[in-house]
């Protein structure tokens, strides 16, 4: 299958070269605009004017030297995309020839695959002269007898209708393309059920039915029943199919029914009465359509341009996997278009190509580039990211409360929060954070990053006195990326100063006192702000205690006076507004 392929003057890529893997299945990922379904489009494109031309010039247009004449057809004509005019398939809708072109045929598509250890190229060039086409084959190191893959293109599911006549290739191909492949769904159903036929009398001959091992191998390889069989495990249904005769059909008929599995049985549910497949929602014909695709035999190469579009998230994957198990049996190589953060979480770094309009198409090899692509680091704009771009510094917090609490520590201190500081919200512990520190320092060279967390229930022995994590290796993290941690258990837990909450409780401060004497097992004196209070208060859960009270803890934050704000807390705020180093 394709191991690269070669863009010139088409639609977003310039020039441009692909690197594809072979005989597997892998993601085409980056953010909007980023080249995604430029790529699967041209490979349509390929396999168009590879089909166009066979058919009207034979094999022979495709081998090395042949030096056939170019092929023109009208915008009608053209099927493998909907678009406004033939010009939109150049960069910068500019299909005149330049002084760097040889001849008028300036956008080429030229795709490079393996055949018996050999390097085969294959390309097709496309020019526009008075409003019509024209391609023809411009680079060919093929032999007679070589292999060309065939490439089905299939954009995401719409379209089906309640009556769906036999069509052909041609017009199956432009419905597609119009991105309707809904209107075929039911052409490339009956294709499989009519070659599943075909096979079961082959096999059978003049016996009565087929041999055990017969209908076990029948199961393993045939696309229709591994179609249905996946439909009964994943849906809990199968497909009915009727046969199809020419002469006094006039529409395809694909009814769904439902119910239990039983092995490769399916029990209907007690009076469920079969129905059309239409009536099926967007999600289980979304899927239909895909899997039936790449079930067919007949195609090498497919291209998925956003196939999760109507799927649940749990339903994504799932898609997927089942995909790799079918890509294995049928050796097929399947490229799928995604934004599905799902998809993406659970595939490994090396099978996800990323397209950036930044640098050249790539396979990610580690963990943190697949996190910056979830982030959305490969869109045109955004306002976090263009802040990014401006001041390099990025803290990492766990929550908005904690920004606003060390807000007001910093007024109470009369020093001035460095706005500068790209404020980035995140739950997650410092080891996701680094990843994906590493994804953003990729594209904003020089980033300076600090990651503030909660202690929690991890001991104090974990935290230095200049709030380092200790737990987290430096070599283990970019020296740019600094890691700290609360000595106390939370933030909350620095608020606990009693004529602070007495103040918003309305209370005095002898009734706080002893409340947190009695409920809490503590007693708060003048150290209550050193960095070494004793360890119950480090330990004491300031959220449990200041609900107790049921004090808004913003204005407890408020009513506590400097001499009073703790040591970590002043330290930590010398760091972001004076930019000592820690």
């Amino acid at each position: 299958m394709f191991i690269e392929v070669h863009f010139a003057k088409f639609k977003q890529f310039k020039t441009e070269i692909v690197p594809l893997i072979p005989n597997s299945i892998f993601l085409v990922a980056g953010g909007n605009n980023s080249g995604k379904s430029t790529l699967l489009h041209g490979l349509a494109i390929w396999e168009f004017c590879k089909t166009v031309i066979e058919s009207e010039k034979g094999n022979k247009a495709f081998w090395v030297g042949n030096g056939s004449q170019g092929l023109g057809m009208s915008n009608d004509e053209f099927s493998p995309l909907s678009i406004p005019s033939l010009k939109h398939l150049w960069t910068n809708l500019s299909p005149q020839k330049t002084s760097e072109d040889e001849d008028g045929y300036t956008l080429r598509i030229r795709c490079k695959w393996m055949e018996s250890e050999q390097q085969k190229e294959l390309e097709f060039g496309l020019s526009l002269a008075n409003d019509r086409l024209f391609v023809k084959t411009t680079f060919s190191n093929l032999l007679e007898y070589d292999f060309i893959p065939r490439v089905a293109y299939l954009p995401p599911f719409a379209g089906i209708t309640d009556r769906e006549a036999r069509v052909t290739g041609a017009i199956r191909r432009r419905k597609m393309g119009e991105g309707l492949a809904g209107a075929v769904l039911r052409n490339i159903l009956l294709d499989l059920h009519e070659k599943n036929s075909q096979n079961r009398k082959e096999l059978q001959g003049d016996k009565d039915k087929l041999t055990d091992s017969q209908l076990r191998k029948l199961r393993q390889e045939d696309p229709w029943e591994l179609l249905q069989q996946t439909l009964r495990t994943t849906f809990g249904a199968e497909l009915s199919v009727t046969q199809f005769n020419q002469e006094y059909h006039s529409y395809i008929q694909v009814e769904i029914l439902k119910g239990t599995l039983n092995g490769y049985q399916l029990k209907k549910h007690s009076k469920y009465k079969s129905r059309d497949v239409m009536v099926e929602g967007s999600g289980f014909l979304q899927w239909l359509s895909v899997y039936a695709l790449a079930a067919d035999p007949s195609i090498d190469i497919l291209l998925l341009d956003e196939p999760d579009s109507h799927l649940h998230c749990s339903l994504q994957q799932k898609l997927v996997e089942q995909l790799k198990v079918l890509a294995q049996k049928t050796n097929k190589q399947i490229l799928i278009a995604t934004h599905s953060t799902e998809i993406i979480r659970n595939t490994k770094p090396e099978m996800i190509l990323e397209l950036s309009r930044k640098r050249s198409p790539r396979f990610l090899v580690d963990e943190y580039q697949k996190i910056g692509m979830l982030a959305g680091l490969g869109t045109d704009y955004s306002p976090k990211i263009d802040a990014l771009k401006r001041t390099k510094k990025v803290l990492f917090i766990e929550g908005k409360f904690d920004l606003e609490v060390l807000k007001i520590f910093c007024e109470n201190l009369n020093l001035k929060w460095d706005e500068s500081w790209i404020e980035w919200v995140t739950s997650t512990e410092h080891k996701e954070r680094g990843y994906f520190f590493r994804a953003l320092k990729a594209e904003l060279p020089g980033l300076k990053a600090i990651s503030l967390r909660d202690r929690d229930c991890q001991p104090i022995s974990t935290v230095d006195d200049d709030l380092r994590d200790k737990s987290i290796s430096k070599n283990s993290m970019d020296l740019d990326f600094v890691c700290l941690k609360w000595r106390r258990k939370h933030i909350e837990s620095y608020l606990l100063w009693p004529a602070a909450i007495a103040k918003v409780a309305n209370l005095t401060i002898e009734q706080v006192e002893e409340d947190l004497k009695n409920s809490s097992g503590i007693t708060i004196g003048e150290t209550f702000y050193k960095r070494d209070a004793p360890s119950a208060l480090m330990d004491i859960s300031g959220k449990d205690i200041l609900n107790t009270f049921g004090v808004d803890r913003l204005e407890v934050a408020k009513a506590i006076p400097p001499s009073q704000i703790p040591e970590d807390i002043k330290f930590f705020l010398n760091y972001i507004c004076k930019n000592k180093d820690v």
